[in-house]
């Protein structure tokens, strides 16, 4: 069975949360929320979190986390997961956001198993269903794929446009990924496209170089944290789902 570990970015810097990485939701760090449940995906060997902040370390080693440390000055989590990468062996690597603490354990494991059952797929992802009011929204970004599920486009406009309203079928990309480790070692190597420059989607670059990108559909997610109000709603679902655990 092919090696798969889960990496989680956690950049100290953010614009809308500073230390976005260690704001407390429910009694713990937020980081701390999605390594235990990283921990759950049946079928990884690791989970590791990587950072540039020594902050983040010494959170992530009080509650006995793996964390290892990269350069500042990546411009994407998948930039500093190829820096992992040189430090930590696999043959499948999943990029999971350090803001995600609503992610299911069940979706990245689907995930990783998409991988396992077809040794050709250099990258996968995921996704699901939503409204057309919330595909108005450039936060949030859209997929369209063809038969096979592969993606054809990533986008932060409405795609497809709808002409014929009724016709129309919205998808939205959550951004977790799986990496075959070949792909990681050439992506410092591909040159950003301008539908990456333009829709500032690092994804978009891949595609760009013709590297396929699969996404595995799941029931709509949780929100991340993006901003103080995102915040606030996700310590409020998690505190409800505390007091009926």
């Amino acid at each position: 069975m092919s090696k798969a570990v889960i990496v989680i970015p956690a950049r100290f810097g953010s614009s809308r949360l500073p230390g976005k990485p260690l704001l407390d939701i429910v009694g713990k760090p937020m980081i701390q929320h999605v390594y235990e449940r990283a921990l759950q995906v049946p079928d990884v060997a690791e989970v590791w979190v990587a950072t540039d902040d020594a902050r983040v370390e010494d959170a992530v080693k009080r509650f006995g986390g793996q964390v290892v440390m990269t350069r500042t000055d990546h411009e994407s989590g998948t930039d500093r997961l190829v820096e992992v990468m040189q430090k930590v062996d696999a043959e499948i690597y999943i990029n999971l956001q350090g803001d995600e603490p609503l992610i299911r354990p069940q979706d990245v494991a689907h995930l990783v198993q998409g991988m396992r059952d077809d040794p050709a797929l250099p990258v996968a992802t995921l996704c699901h269903a939503i409204s057309a009011e919330e595909a108005l929204e450039a936060s949030c970004v859209k997929v369209v794929l063809n038969t096979r599920h592969d993606a054809l486009y990533f986008s932060r406009s409405p795609i497809p446009y709808p002409r014929n309203a009724d016709k129309a079928h919205y998808l939205k990309h959550v951004g977790i990924y799986a990496y075959r480790r070949d792909v990681l070692q050439n992506y410092s190597q591909l040159p950003e496209a301008m539908p990456e420059q333009a829709e500032s989607l690092e994804q978009l670059r891949l595609m760009n170089a013709g590297i396929g990108i699969r996404a595995f559909e799941v029931q709509p997610t949780g929100p991340g944290v993006d901003t103080p109000a995102c915040l606030e709603k996700v310590r409020a679902m998690m505190a409800s789902e505390g007091a009926s655990a």
